[in-house]
């Protein structure tokens, strides 16, 4: 099943003036409340990823939800898309250290709440954000584009709605969450060098598939997820025409395909912030499909300069303020 509506569209309902100011306002009372009985203290990171039912989705999703976002995974054992998703959703919930919850929700067991969300089809993923819910996506995804959609999640929360996240504290309390655990790193230095040895004769093919071979064993594997997004990058600008693609790029401003080449060619170039204003700006003037494949190539191209350059983290905001 391929994904659909892998954006944060939803939000724009979330962002009418009075409800997201009404919402805001139950979320502050709510916290102030928590701290008031002594809650709101530090979390487990077993705790970022609950099994919900009917009986405590009250509880357990809408009044957390005030004071963090809750993102939930509506699931089920025969879905094997769902045996991809849900894993990755349970390692980044950890991974994005108490910036949102992971409710897991079993349809099965829970036809009530699933016909309650209008969900029509597994896996599909929603959030609440004080209360109020939102659709993300549905159908499995590229880990890339999971990423975007929850680092705009934790941004309009923060911004809207003064939701700042929980406090984890990795060392609180027994027990650790199946997300939690690692399993250990195999020998990849081999392949690694092998990978390296690939770009450097060009055989960027070659690459990509050594960088995959780690990835498949070791799906956290930092070096090899950057070697692949610039192994992939270098692979795609290898039979461009770059006199070309700039013509296309210069003439065709609403070309999502020439906007997109020349965004590869511009950080191949070394203009990182052209590459990235480029597709920014084509995020603002187109939308549907072509909106979605441009957003997309551009948390690629954040993959390949690294999350905690500063170039990426400004383009971020950018992002979130093109898109709502």
């Amino acid at each position: 099943m391929q994904p659909r509506n892998m954006s944060m569209s939803g939000v724009v309902d979330l962002a009418a003036v009075k409800a997201a100011q009404e919402a805001k306002s139950k979320a502050e009372q709510a916290r102030a409340e928590t701290a008031r009985q002594g809650g709101g203290g530090a979390v487990t990171p077993a705790s970022l990823v609950i099994d919900v039912d009917e009986a405590g989705f009250e509880q357990d999703v809408l009044q957390r939800s005030t004071e963090v976002p809750v993102v939930i995974d509506f699931w089920a054992e025969w879905c094997e898309p769902c045996k991809q998703l849900s894993p990755l959703l349970e390692r980044l919930a950890v991974e994005y250290n108490g910036r949102f919850v992971l409710a897991k929700i079993d349809v099965d067991a829970n036809q009530m709440l699933m016909q309650q969300f209008g969900v029509q089809g597994i896996p599909a993923v929603f959030a609440v954000v004080a209360g109020q819910a939102l659709p993300l996506f549905q159908g499995a995804a590229a880990e890339a584009q999971i990423r975007g959609t929850l680092d705009q999640l934790v941004q309009v929360a923060e911004q809207r709605f003064g939701l700042t996240g929980l406090t984890v504290d990795a060392d609180a309390g027994p027990g650790e969450s199946p997300a939690v655990r690692e399993v250990p790193a195999g020998p990849y230095d081999a392949l690694l060098e092998a990978a390296v040895q690939a770009l450097d004769a060009g055989d960027f093919g070659g690459a990509v598939q050594a960088y995959k071979n780690v990835l498949a064993d070791d799906p956290g594997n930092t070096e090899a997820k950057l070697g692949l997004a610039q192994a992939e990058l270098l692979q795609r600008v290898q039979s461009l025409d770059p006199q070309r693609v700039r013509r296309d790029a210069a003439e065709k401003p609403g070309d999502v395909a020439a906007q997109i080449a020349g965004a590869d060619l511009d950080l191949v170039g070394g203009h990182v912030e052209d590459a990235f204003g480029r597709l920014i700006d084509t995020v603002r003037v187109t939308a549907g499909d072509d909106r979605d494949a441009v957003r997309v190539r551009l948390l690629e191209l954040f993959e390949v300069v690294g999350a905690d350059d500063p170039r990426v983290v400004a383009a971020r905001r950018a992002l979130a303020r093109a898109l709502f």
